[in-house]
């Protein structure tokens, strides 16, 4: 309990103003409890030791040995969506936006995974052309645990800036909850992101099969770069970094544009952060940034191609809702910044103004799509309203649980679950699967993993665009 009360108000306070002044867009679900579930998700992808207030009880540790044919400890973290992989860039992903929200099983694992050796980042555990010719649960994992890394000789800029991101992020949350954890986090944030910009390249490049086409960075490793810089700034308050952004900001993307925020993708992102400097602080360098922050926000207004006839947001046939739920973070995150200031978004040379007020309404009915409000009137979160995903493209959901099942189900018996057309045994509360198609039809079977394999990365901006919601609505 403690922990959802965390999450929910180190969001809410940051956002509390901004929600208050746009109240009126809460009305609709009960945000609040979407909130929790979307919480409570991430409970059912943990790996390792699990704590004893685990509330998904048909959950069991899993991965114990993670990292021991390399002879460090990879024990924790997350597996990233239906399958028993832990991606580094992903999970790095996850854990920068939901430092909004604070999260701590990931950042140690990501800690342990940036100081197991040093000029070393461990990235990924286990195979993922291996682990898919199983279907099995995560307890009862037999096949190898095999461990990859970045190194000075096999670069990955991409995902060790993202992981400096990511503590960084951590960091200003822990600030005055825990100084100490606070300060270990920064300094390893500043230590990977030097490493990172030393050894420049692509872990795509370095790992190859094992990353791609599963998490190939296929913007590559600048845009991660100024974000990571970017986060490093606002966690450190040390001039030396935006001093770099000064220097490299051009060469690193800060002047394209770019219409899509995700694990792989990272400018919009940046562009929406650094703005906040110049609306907040009018730091002048900082302008173009909020220049191009307009130019994605003018991308998006009603009537601009991209959004499906009832008003989703349509970016690709897979996993769609991974679009959504950034887009919708990023609107909230904006109009906040907007707010703080008076300000507001030009478009057409300032022939059409776009208010924080817009931007809030154009991110409630996304949310409220996801919870329910379309054309299938059913919520595309697990255990939320009366109608959700029954088939959830999910090992350890679909399997049945240790409790009610306590002997391994071996690799390949589990595939007559993956085809079964039961509903899943076991109810992964929370979790946001990746949606409609481009007619907003979606097929419940659990093969088809466009539409129904959820991911960290789909849940943790909706998370903090949920806990803006739900204290919007409070009186």
């Amino acid at each position: 309990m403690g922990t959802r009360v965390a999450l929910f108000f180190l969001f809410a306070c940051l956002s509390m103003a901004c929600a208050r002044r746009h109240a009126s867009a809460a009305v609709g679900f009960n945000y609040a409890d979407a909130l929790e579930k979307s919480i409570l998700f991430f409970e059912g992808q943990r790996s390792g030791k699990l704590p004893p207030g685990q509330r998904l009880s048909w959950r069991g540790d899993s991965g114990m040995s993670d990292g021991a044919s390399n002879h460090v400890d990879l024990v924790g973290g997350y597996y990233d969506a239906g399958d028993n992989v832990k991606f580094g860039l992903p999970m790095a992903f996850t854990t920068t936006m939901l430092s909004w929200t604070a999260v701590r099983w990931s950042t140690d694992y990501l800690i342990k995974a940036a100081t197991a050796a040093p000029d070393t980042l461990f990235v990924q555990v286990a195979d993922p052309n291996v682990d898919h010719r199983c279907w099995e649960r995560p307890e009862d994992m037999d096949t190898p645990r095999s461990v990859y890394k970045v190194t000075s000789q096999s670069p990955g800029s991409d995902v060790a800036a993202e992981t400096a991101a990511a503590l960084a992020a951590a960091s200003i949350v822990f600030r005055a909850v825990d100084p100490a954890y606070s300060k270990k986090l920064i300094q390893t944030a500043m230590m990977v992101f030097d490493f990172a910009d030393r050894h420049r390249g692509s872990y795509s490049d370095s790992l190859s099969s094992v990353v791609c086409p599963f998490y190939c960075s296929y913007s590559g490793y600048h845009d991660e770069l100024l974000w990571g810089a970017s986060w490093l700034q606002m966690a450190s308050e040390n001039t030396s970094y935006m001093s770099y952004i000064n220097s490299n900001g051009h060469t690193l993307g800060a002047e394209e544009d770019d219409f899509s925020f995700s694990w792989d993708d990272k400018r919009v992102g940046t562009k929406v952060l650094l703005s906040r400097g110049f609306l907040q602080n009018r730091v002048e360098a900082l302008q173009v940034y909020k220049i191009h922050a307009d130019n994605y926000i003018c991308s998006l207004i009603p009537g601009t191609p991209g959004f499906q006839a009832q008003g989703l947001l349509y970016r690709g046939s897979e996993s769609n809702l991974q679009y959504v739920t950034s887009t919708a973070f990023i609107l909230l995150t904006y109009a906040k910044y907007l707010d703080s200031n008076g300000g507001s978004a030009l478009c057409g040379g300032g022939a059409t103004t776009i208010t924080a007020g817009d931007l809030v309404s154009l991110a409630k009915k996304q949310v409220d799509y996801i919870l329910g409000k379309n054309p299938a009137n059913m919520s595309y979160m697990v255990g939320f309203g009366e109608r959700y995903p029954q088939q959830v493209h999910h090992r350890g959901s679909s399997l049945p649980s240790v409790r009610a099942h306590p002997s391994p189900v071996p690799c390949n018996e589990g595939f007559r679950y993956l085809y079964s057309s039961s509903p899943n045994p076991n109810l992964l509360v929370g979790a946001v699967v990746g949606g409609p198609d481009n007619r907003d039809g979606f097929s419940d079977y659990r093969n088809n993993y466009q539409q129904t394999e959820p991911a960290t990365y789909i849940n943790a901006p909706l998370v903090g665009a949920l806990a803006y919601f739900a204290a919007a609505g409070k009186p």
